[in-house]
């Protein structure tokens, strides 16, 4: 028996205990350590996915843990390894998979969301989703690996280059690691925040942070880019107002990257598009290169995992660790889902 969270509706989660699922052919069955609550795991909670999710519902895909067993035709793997998970399974056979684009796979099933996931003891997975951890990589930090992936794939997306000005509109957890890894780029970061906390984080990692409540963030970047405007705005706020802000900010021939999730049609300066010759950008999830380069950067020590870890709550607390994030004042909030003994 394993213990998991379950969504059954209407904000609700309940715990209980439930059979451990065997791995069959090619699957593995992974003892979770840590899962990670991100924004679309909110979305879950308060029904704007009830389309896709199936009630009740493990969900969960931010996680670390150590392999339990392995189903037939599995190689490569042992009991005992440290691994992670890249959530996504494509179909290999629509036209964006057949263009090698597969992680924006038409009928792509996103493991936690349209499949069961990580928030559980015991979470079987197919051995091919699998990512492997170098071993002393903390179980703890290690559940920030999926959010870093995502960071790194939006930064490949925006060809930041060393030197250039980037601002990220938005300083949740991708913000930050967006921010993190654009700095390991070379690039000289901006980060726009309404939040408080947030702002204090990120000036606590030393970034340069503007509350656009307070002051014009277009007076900062400009004075920091000699009055040329930023290479790269990342929204990753979701925001009407960040995109109005974004579009602004921008240099010529500067590229906004749409990180965050927009769930309505937003206003978008197009004059400003064609009157700098800016690009719009898409960057959604990520690539298994990403993840590489996300476990690289975890290990090398160049992404500040503890700063970014706010809390840590057993399985059986999981709805107050919801409560707790969407009152605010916490960064990355993380599931105890007991594999790391």
């Amino acid at each position: 028996m394993t213990q998991a969270a379950l969504y059954v509706g209407n904000r609700t989660f309940t715990v209980e205990d439930r059979p451990a699922v065997p791995p069959g052919p090619g699957e593995v069955r992974v003892v979770v350590a840590y899962t990670g609550i991100c924004g679309t795991d909110l979305h879950v909670r308060h029904g704007a996915m009830d389309h896709r999710v199936s009630v009740p519902a493990v969900i969960g895909h931010e996680m670390s843990g150590r392999i339990a067993e392995s189903g037939a035709g599995v190689t490569g793997w042992r009991v005992g390894d440290a691994v992670t998970v890249m959530p996504l399974v494509w179909c290999g056979d629509c036209p964006a998979c057949r263009a090698g684009h597969q992680h924006v796979c038409h009928r792509l099933t996103f493991l936690g969301i349209d499949s069961p996931g990580a928030m559980q003891g015991s979470w079987t997975v197919p051995a091919e989703t699998l990512v492997s951890l170098p071993e002393g990589l903390s179980l703890r930090h290690a559940a920030l690996i999926e959010p870093i992936a995502v960071a790194v794939h939006d930064v490949r997306r925006s060809r930041l280059a060393a030197g250039e000005h980037a601002v990220v509109i938005g300083a949740g957890p991708v913000g930050l690691l967006i921010a993190c890894v654009a700095r390991t780029r070379g690039a000289r970061v901006v980060l726009v925040e309404l939040d408080p906390h947030r702002r204090a984080v990120a000036a606590g990692l030393g970034f340069t942070v503007v509350d656009p409540a307070e002051t014009e963030p277009v007076d900062v970047v400009d004075d920091q880019s000699g009055g040329a405007g930023a290479a790269v705005v990342f929204e990753v706020s979701g925001s009407a107002g960040g995109v109005r802000t974004a579009t602004g900010l921008l240099a010529v021939r500067g590229r906004l990257v749409v990180v965050g999730i927009h769930p309505t049609p937003r206003e978008v300066d197009l004059h400003r598009v064609f009157w700098r010759e800016l690009e719009i950008v898409g960057a959604r999830v990520y690539r298994r290169g990403d993840f590489t380069e996300a476990v690289r950067l975890l290990a090398a020590g160049e992404v500040p995992a503890e700063d970014l870890i706010s809390e840590v709550v057993p399985l059986r607390d999981v709805a107050g660790a919801f409560d707790a994030l969407e009152r605010g004042g916490v960064v990355k909030i993380l599931i105890d889902c007991g594999g790391d003994r």
